[in-house]
C-alpha cells in the first residue's frame, strides 16, 4: 500500500507464553526498519521482571525490550499498569510508573474499571506521538470470569478501536483447539475484532499445517496470517514464570575450564533478566538450585532479586541453604534482595511487616525497608580485584581505578553498609554512593543489570575462575550485540513467514485517533 502507515494493532495469545511479547518486539523491529515511528503498549502487565525508565518510572521488562526493538526510549505510557505479585493472592500495583497500592486479587479486580481511563489516555498519548502503536494483550482474551472488567485484551481493543491478531503455541500441542476455543468463548462483538491467527513455535514443515489452516478458517472465518518457526535461543528478556522454569544452558560449547554457576531459585524471584548476559558466555553453565542438596560444588552462587525478601529468606532457611552456602568454596554475589539477605539483619515493616529478621551474616550491612520505592537508572564504578584490594588511596578518596558499571535500581530496602570493602560506588546521588560491599569472596549490590556490561562481566568471571584455580577467558561476546541480533532474528522470521501486507492492512484499519471504536 502507498502512503504513510498510521494506526494500531493488538496481539493477543491463547495462553501465557504463547509468544505475544516476542512477536510484538519483532513487529516493532520490522516497522522500525521501514522508517515507521512505532511504540509498544501493554495496558496491564503482571511480571516481577521490570525495567526503569530514564525518568525513574517502572514498567514491564518486555515493554522496555520492545521499545529497544523499535529504536525508541522506554517510557511509562508503554505500560501504564504493572502488577508485581507479593504473595499467592496479593500484588503491588504500579500505575504510571509509581507504586499505587498493594491489593488482594479480588480487590484489584473490582478496582480495574478505575484504571481504564488512565490506560486509554496512555494509549492515546502514544498515538499522538508515534505513527503506529502495537498493543500486547495479557494471558488469554477468553478468560470469561474477567470479561466485565477487562482493561488489557479485547474490551480495550474495542474501546480504542484496534483489530487483533491471536497467537497460538503449536509447540505445546493442541494449537487448533486453543485457537478455535478462544474465539468461540468470545462475545460476538469481540470475536469480530480477531482478524487473523498466527501459529507460533513450529518445529517442522509448515506445509503439513495447510489443511488444518484451511479448516480453521472455514470453522471461524479467521485466516492464518502466518506460521512462525521455532527460533533457537530467543532468550529475549523473559518475564513469564513459565519461561523461567526452562533449562538454562549456554548456547555455545563450553570451554575446558567451565564455570559452574548456581542460581538460587527464590519462589518470588524478580529481575531474573540479570542472568541473561551470563548465559551468553561460552564456558559458563547456569543452573537453578532449589535446596542445599542441589548446590553441589559451584564456582559462583547468585542470590537474585525478590519481591518478597523476608518470605524468600525464610524459604531459603527452610531448604537448608542458609547453612550450606557459607560452607562452599565459591564466590557469592547477592543482587538487591539477595544482597539484603546476605547482611546481618533486615528491618521490614513495609513488605512483610515482620519487623527485624536476621540475615545470613555474610556481609556487614543492615537493611531498613522504606515505604517509598527507589526506582532509578544509575552508573558507577565497581572494584573486583580480589581480597585486600581497596578502591581508595591513602587519603581515603576513591582513586577511579575500578570498572565502569551501569544498571538500574528497584527496591524498598535501604541497605546500610557498616564495613567491608567498597564493591559498587555510584556516580550519584552523593548521599548514597556506596551501593555494594564485599568481604573476601562475598559481594552484594542493589544494582540490577551489572552483568550486562561486558567489561565488568568478564573481569568478575575471571576473578571467580582464578579463585578456583581455573583459567576462564571470554570469547568476546557483546551482550548488547547479541540482544540486537536476537531481535533481528525474530524480525527476519516475521518478514519471511507472515503475510505482512495483511498485517499492514490491519494496522491501517484501526480507528483514527480521537474516534472511539470504529475499526475499519
Amino acid at each position: 500500500m502507498n502512503g504513510r502507515l498510521v494506526g494500531g494493532l493488538m496481539v493477543c495469545g491463547t495462553t501465557s507464553d504463547a509468544g505475544k511479547s516476542t512477536l510484538v518486539a519483532g513487529l516493532c523491529r520490522w516497522l522500525a526498519r521501514r522508517g515507521v515511528a512505532v511504540a509498544p503498549f501493554k495496558a496491564q502487565n503482571m511480571s516481577l521482571n521490570s525495567a526503569v525508565t530514564v525518568d525513574g518510572g517502572e514498567i514491564g521488562r518486555a515493554q522496555a525490550l520492545q521499545a529497544w526493538a523499535a529504536g525508541v526510549e522506554p517510557e511509562v505510557a508503554m505500560n501504564p499498569v504493572l502488577l508485581k505479585p507479593t504473595g499467592e493472592r496479593t500484588c503491588q500495583v504500579v500505575v504510571a510508573g509509581r507504586p499505587w497500592r498493594v491489593c488482594e486479587a479480588t480487590a484489584y479486580h473490582e478496582t480495574k474499571p478505575q484504571l481504564l481511563p488512565a490506560v486509554v489516555d496512555a494509549y492515546r498519548s502514544l498515538r499522538e506521538r508515534f505513527d503506529v502503536v502495537l498493543c500486547e494483550g495479557a494471558g488469554s482474551p477468553a478468560e470469561i470470569n474477567l470479561f466485565d472488567r477487562d482493561i488489557v485484551n479485547l474490551r480495550l481493543a474495542e474501546v480504542i478501536g484496534v483489530p487483533a491478531l491471536l497467537v497460538g503455541d503449536i509447540n505445546l500441542g493442541g494449537v487448533f483447539a486453543s485457537l478455535v476455543g478462544t474465539v468461540e468463548l468470545l462475545p460476538p462483538r469481540w470475536r469480530e475484532l480477531v482478524r487473523g491467527f498466527v501459529i507460533n513455535k513450529l518445529r517442522g514443515d509448515p506445509d503439513l499445517l495447510r489443511d488444518g489452516a484451511t479448516l480453521l478458517e472455514a470453522r471461524t472465518g479467521v485466516p492464518v496470517v502466518g506460521v512462525l518457526p521455532w527460533i533457537e535461543h530467543t532468550w529475549l528478556d523473559a518475564e513469564d514464570s513459565m519461561a523461567l522454569e526452562r533449562p538454562m544452558p549456554a548456547p555455545r560449547p563450553a570451554s575446558a575450564d567451565e564455570l559452574d554457576v548456581a542460581v538460587v531459585r527464590l519462589p518470588r524471584i524478580s529481575n531474573a533478566t540479570d542472568l541473561d548476559a551470563l548465559r551468553l558466555e561460552a564456558g559458563v553453565r547456569l543452573r537453578w538450585v532449589h535446596d542445599a542438596a542441589g548446590l553441589g560444588d559451584p564456582d559462583l552462587v547468585i542470590l537474585p532479586g525478590s519481591k518478597a525478601t523476608v518470605a524468600d529468606l525464610l524459604w531459603l532457611r527452610e531448604r537448608g541453604l542458609d547453612a550450606a552456602i557459607p560452607r562452599l568454596d565459591a564466590t557469592v554475589i547477592g543482587i538487591c534482595a539477595g544482597y539484603q539477605m546476605l547482611g546481618d539483619d533486615l528491618d521490614d515493616r513495609v513488605e512483610s511487616g515482620a519487623g527485624t529478621v536476621a540475615g545470613l551474616g555474610l556481609l556487614p550491612v543492615r537493611t531498613v525497608f522504606d515505604s517509598e520505592k527507589v526506582t532509578r537508572v544509575c552508573r558507577g564504578t565497581a572494584w573486583v580485584g580480589g581480597v585486600g584490594t581497596s578502591p581508595t588511596d591513602e587519603s581515603g578518596r576513591y582513586d577511579g581505578a575500578g570498572l565502569p558499571v551501569h544498571g538500574y535500581q528497584i527496591h524498598h530496602g535501604r541497605v546500610r553498609p557498616e564495613g567491608g570493602e567498597p564493591f559498587v560506588v555510584l556516580d550519584e546521588p552523593a548521599g548514597e554512593r556506596l551501593d555494594g560491599v564485599g568481604v573476601g569472596a562475598v559481594f552484594g549490590t542493589t544494582v540490577h543489570g551489572l552483568f550486562d556490561g561486558d567489561v565488568f562481566r568478564r573481569r568478575f568471571l575471571e576473578l571467580v575462575a582464578a579463585r578456583r584455580g581455573k583459567r576462564w577467558v571470554s570469547d568476546g561476546v557483546s551482550f548488547a550485540e547479541q540482544r540486537a541480533a536476537a531481535i533481528d532474528r525474530v524480525a527476519d522470521a516475521i518478514e519471511q513467514h507472515l503475510d505482512l501486507a495483511f498485517v499492514e492492512s490491519l494496522i491501517r484499519a484501526a480507528a483514527p485517533l480521537g474516534v472511539p471504536g470504529g475499526i475499519r
